[in-house]
């Protein structure tokens, strides 16, 4: 029986974002396992919807795994896939992974940071409270990364401190700024991200090898627990 991964991004209305996700899809279907299919999904802003996906899936097998394109721990990781699922197991959200520091910090070199700039880690923002624990994690991986800089985690909306806010702080204590975009592709949110007046912006993570590496191990993971008994609610 063939297992499936459902791999759910949020959906953007940015072309060159959904070409991201694409390349990210494709790298996946190449690192997947003879046995297993990769399935695209989107949570929100256009199809093909991860409920649609998922009753189709089911007509097919029972060995579904949902894993969220998502870095961070928010509303549609605790509602709306859940919600999707109806008991499937979801995989936890990408980050933070130290597989996503080492390319944070690939990206904020590649911007041209120094070793005596502060790394604002500019990340979307959620009303959960899980999120900023999330990124806060992610910036403290990145010391671990190479990053030498002090590393401050900021957002684009719902959380504090915003990262105008964050840049100014950094830019009054004299130092220079990079935005490093903890978004994994070009939308709304890495636009917001570039007019926040840092001195330097990353690119956004992309569809890196690493990435997909970060997807099967939450895949495997979500599917070994499902299938222990008295397992309690499933990652």
């Amino acid at each position: 029986m063939t297992a499936v991964l459902i791999a759910c991004a949020h959906g953007t209305r940015f072309e060159e974002g959904r070409v991201v996700v694409r390349e990210l899809l494709d790298i996946l279907r190449a690192t997947a396992p003879d046995d297993v299919e990769v399935l695209e999904a989107y949570v929100d802003v256009h199809g093909p919807f991860v409920t649609d996906v998922v009753e189709t899936a089911r007509e097919r097998t029972s060995d579904i795994v949902i894993v969220p394109l998502l870095l961070s721990t928010g509303y549609h990781t605790e509602v709306d896939l859940r919600e999707a699922a109806a008991g499937l197991p979801v995989a936890a959200p990408l980050g933070p992974h130290r597989l996503l520091a080492e390319i944070l910090a690939d990206r904020v070199r590649d911007a041209g940071a120094g070793p005596d700039d502060t790394v604002i880690l500019a990340a979307a923002g959620s009303t959960r409270p899980g999120a900023e624990v999330d990124v806060e994690g992610m910036a403290a991986m990145m010391a671990n990364a190479g990053v030498r800089g002090p590393v401050v985690a900021a957002y684009a909306a719902a959380s504090e401190p915003r990262i105008p806010d964050a840049v100014a702080s950094a830019r009054a204590d004299g130092r220079r700024t990079v935005a490093a975009s903890y978004v994994l592709a070009p939308g709304h949110f890495s636009r917001v991200i570039e007019t926040a007046d840092a001195d330097l912006t990353s690119a956004p993570i992309g569809a890196d090898p690493r990435v997909a590496a970060v997807v099967w191990e939450r895949w495997r993971a979500a599917r070994e627990g499902a299938s222990l008994p008295d397992s309690g609610d499933r990652p």
